[in-house]
């Protein structure tokens, strides 16, 4: 990935699967990432993942598949 060191990338269901792969690969390339799932657990996890690899990461606990309230 090519020129994204530095970049902030957002990675929603981050917590696991291909998503989580993708999240871990940004971290390599020297990406700062914003990690969003609903599987709080999972999201701890893949973040302590990302620091090891001397990534910066924030991550959120969300549940994507509805819309917020009042919408």
């Amino acid at each position: 990935m090519k020129g994204l060191s530095g970049k902030t990338v957002l990675v929603t269901g981050a917590a696991s699967g291909i998503a989580r792969a993708t999240a871990l690969a940004f971290a390599r390339d020297g990406c700062r990432l914003v990690l969003v799932d609903i599987d709080e657990v999972g999201l701890r996890a893949v973040s302590h993942d990302v620091s090891t690899l001397g990534g910066e990461v924030s991550w959120y606990r969300a549940d994507l598949r509805e819309a917020p309230p009042g919408r």
